[in-house]
Parts: structure tokens; sequence; C-alpha cells
């Protein structure tokens, strides 16, 4: 992946009455990986990169030289589309020495079949590296100034073991200090932006390009951050299973975060966090790039800031019915019903329950419970051999119905509390919208749609969000409940 930053005519004002090179206040570009312009063949490169490291960790083995060899041919192959021999020349001499670096990289790997997390950092990056060069050549090749830009060891400062604010704020200030070397060059910047304990992508998972750029954002006070993506912007539903979704114009920061949470992937929950509310964020098309897109930005008139007020006048206050801001489902959910066996207090036995998911890591995606009774619904790899309702037994001390690891012992431990079974084979279905839980009969015409197609709904939450209504059903409905959920409350709704 890689981040591009070009200029909006004039650029920020930083420190006091120090400006930036570009003018007043810039615009950030993001692109992904497979918005530059090679999709497939760029996820292929990901695959062989990765390819190479385990190969480079396994004694006696050399099949990543010609994987090497093989990815340095095509990227040189790929800028052949550069018509200056000068600029073309560097670009080759670039790539050869980012492939020099990377062959010692995985040469001093250890032989041990495994791969550290720091390791598959830098086998990952240098993907954007060479992304990043490729698109800085291409620029000057068309008469743009541009100056190619490496953060992967932009870190001088101590790293806390948990990620703080501060260290977001460390990290934005020293973004914005190296950008302003490039003087009146376009900066083409590299997602990746260096070493942390634990590995970068293990940490903050693949978003994290999103998040440098809002850092890059942040630091030099841009008018906006752009995300471009392959799509048009955030639809009232997924477009390719729901063909009347309509593009939303805007959102506010807090229903992004929850589509983002209930499996639309907006964007990346921490590059929320950064920019809003002092940077709107925009989702626009690399292949539609008239289109105006989805702005993420604060909603003055709902007092965004805090969606628990959103009438400063009357907060208990209900809304006539509106139609929500989009509808949206989390697949791969799986149910872990515990029925207390009593021989605890109820406070002790739901603080037990937990304490033994924050043992084992596991995010819980909702959560119901009565005095004797707890329903977790989380994101679980599912067994297609085991759908359904499945009661653990102890076979030889196996869960087979349970991929998940952390799960399986977790589900082990459970059981000292009382009855536990597994429903799997399930989804989300989630209503998004600010003020949904003041709109008078929206959350009934979301039932009755389910229920008037047989739907059957095996969990339902609401009350803990005032902009959601979710509830589980099964993965196989889910569809057809996206469908008809749609229609009645998007399409027919007056």
């Amino acid at each position: 992946m890689a981040d591009r930053m070009l200029p909006d005519g004039v650029s920020p004002q930083l420190d006091g009455d120090t400006q930036g090179p570009w003018g007043e206040r810039p615009v950030v570009l993001k692109f992904g990986g497979t918005s530059v312009g090679k999709f497939a063949p760029e996820i292929a490169q990901i695959c062989l990169l990765l390819r190479a490291a385990f190969d480079a960790a396994r004694p006696d083995s050399i099949d990543y030289k010609n994987i090497i060899s093989k990815l340095q041919e095509e990227h040189i192959y790929a800028a052949t589309c550069i018509v200056s021999p000068k600029i073309f020349q560097r670009f080759q001499a670039d790539i050869v020495t980012e492939f020099e670096e990377l062959s010692q990289v995985l040469e001093s790997m250890p032989k041990t079949n495994v791969i550290d997390p720091q390791s598959e950092d830098r086998v990952i990056s240098v993907g954007e590296k060479l992304s990043s060069r490729l698109l800085a050549a291409l620029l000057e090749d068309r008469g743009i100034p541009s100056q190619y830009i490496d953060l992967s060891d932009i870190i001088h400062f101590p790293v806390p073991e948990r990620l703080s604010q501060k260290f977001y704020q460390d990290l934005s200030s020293a973004f914005s200090q190296h950008l302003l070397s490039c003087k009146d060059r376009v900066p083409v910047i590299t997602g990746f932006f260096g070493r942390i304990p634990g590995g970068l992508v293990n940490i903050l998972g693949r978003g994290y390009s999103d998040l440098c750029a809002a850092l890059v954002a942040v630091g030099l006070q841009a008018t906006e951050l752009q995300v471009w993506k392959e799509v048009d912007g955030v639809f009232t539903a997924d477009p390719r299973k729901v063909p009347t979704a309509r593009l939303l114009p805007r959102l506010t920061p807090h229903e992004a975060g929850e589509l983002t949470f209930y499996g639309s992937e907006v964007i990346h929950n921490l590059t929320l966090q950064q920019c809003v509310p002092r940077i709107p964020i925009r989702i626009k098309n690399v292949l539609r790039p008239y289109s105006a897109g989805t702005v993420i930005q604060p909603d003055e008139d709902s007092n965004d800031a805090s969606p628990t007020t959103a009438n400063k006048k009357d907060p208990y206050k209900t809304l006539r019915p509106k139609r929500p801001t989009a509808v949206t489902v989390k697949h791969q959910i799986t149910v872990v019903n515990v029925h207390s066996n009593r021989k605890v207090d109820s406070p002790i036995f739901l603080a037990q329950i937990c304490t033994i998911l924050s043992n084992y890591n596991l995010a819980v995606d909702l959560f119901e419970k009565n005095e004797c009774h707890v329903s977790l619904a989380m994101h679980s790899k599912t067994n297609p051999n085991y759908l359904g309702t499945v009661t653990p037994g102890r076979e030889d001390g196996k869960y087979p119905q349970i991929q998940d690891t952390d799960l399986k012992d977790a589900v082990r431990e459970l059981e000292e509390y009382g009855v536990v079974d597994v429903v799997q084979g399930m989804a989300i279905l989630s209503l998004i919208g600010m003020g949904l839980k003041r709109s008078v009969g929206i959350a009934g015409r979301f039932f009755t749609a389910l229920g008037d197609n047989d739907i059957n709904i095996e969990m339902i939450s609401q009350g803990a969000s005032e902009i959601s209504i979710a509830c589980v059903i099964e993965e196989r409905e889910a569809l057809r409940a996206l469908t008809v959920v749609h229609s009645e409350l998007f399409t027919y709704l007056d």
C-alpha cells in the first residue's frame, strides 16, 4: 500500500506562523495497493513476498531467491511506460537496491520455519515501497515534481507497550517535520511507518495505512483526508448485494464507526479518532474521480460529538419515524450461550465470564444476559461440518465445531460455571442511524420485516448504542434479510 499527498494549491499553517511549502492547507490523498492500478497482481505480489519470507525461514532453502528475481523483473517491466530514459534508469536502480536490501533481510532470518512479526512487517512493507517509487517516477515523468518518502525508519522516540494518544501525536509531528523537507515537491509516502513492539500489522491490522494518512493529515493540518477506494463511497447497503442501495453523501463519525464495526469496513476506527472533528474524511472512487463520494464529518445539528445528547433541549424527546442511515451484515458469527449452574452468585458469574474472555483476548460483538444466562456473539471462523447449535462435549478433550483455538480453550473454562452451547453459522444484521433509539416505529418495522419473511432471530441488542439496532440471524438468511430490511426501511418508508 502507499499513501500519496498532493497539494490543493496552498498548504498548512503549522506551528505558529510557520507555513508549509504547499501554501496554506493541503489535501491528503490515500490510495490503497489495489487502487494503484494492479488489483489482482498487487495481491499476488504480497503473497509472493510472504512466500519468499516463509521459504527463507526454512533451513537449506534458496527458492526465495528465484521469487525475488521474478518480482524485480516484473516491477522493472511495469515501469516501461516511463518515457524519460533518465527517470527510468533512476527508478530501475532504486528497484534493484530495494530488492538487494530485501535479500539481505531474508538471508538474515532465523531458519526456524517461523516468521516473527517484525520480519513480516519488513517484508510486507517492500510492496508499499515499490508501489510508491513507481508512482513518484510516473509523476516526475509527467512533469509533476515529486519525492519518494520512506517512513519505515521514522520512529526515533520511545514506543510504549500500549500505543497511546501521545505516541500518535509524536508520530504525527515527526511526519510533518519530515514532509517539510520536500519543499515544493509532492511527497509520495509509504503507508508503513516503522517497527513497533509486536509488529505493526499484528497490532494495528491492515488498516495501519489509513491511520498513517490520518496522522499525516493532522500533522499538516490538511483541508481534508481523501481515502480512495474502488467504490463511489458509502451506501445504504452493500450495492453488490442490494441493487437499490443509494450513495450516502454524508456520514457522521459515529455512524461510520458503527458501520465499520458491524462489517462494512468504511474506515479504520483509529483514523476516525485522529482526524475528526478537525479534518473531514472523504471516501472517493479511483475509477470515478469526479464523483463527490461520501464525506465523514460531524453533524452540528445533531451534536455528533456526543451521540447520547442529540437533542440538547430535550434529550428524551422522541423523533418521528425517519429513514435510518444504512443496514449492514457482519458474517462468520458464533454465539456462545452459558447457562449458570448457580454455584456462584450472579455478579461473580458475570465477572468470571468477562475475566475468561479477557484472558483469551476475545472480542464480543453483542452481549446479552439475565441473572442466570449469558449470550455472547463474536466473530469466529465457522466449521461447515458443525452448523447450527452444538453442545460441546468432552470428546477426547476436543471441540471439533470450534476452529478458533482461543475460543475453544475459553469454552472449556466456561463449562466450569454452567452448561455451554455453541451456535455457529450465524450473522449480525445491524441498522445504523443517528437518533434511532428515540425514533418511534423504526425498531418495530425492522423486526416486523424479518418476521413477515420468516427470518428467525437468535439474539437482539438495542440500548447499548443510541445509533444502532442489531440482531443475530442465521448466516444462510443474511442476504435475504438485508434485502427485505432495505426494501422496508429505505425504499418504501414514507
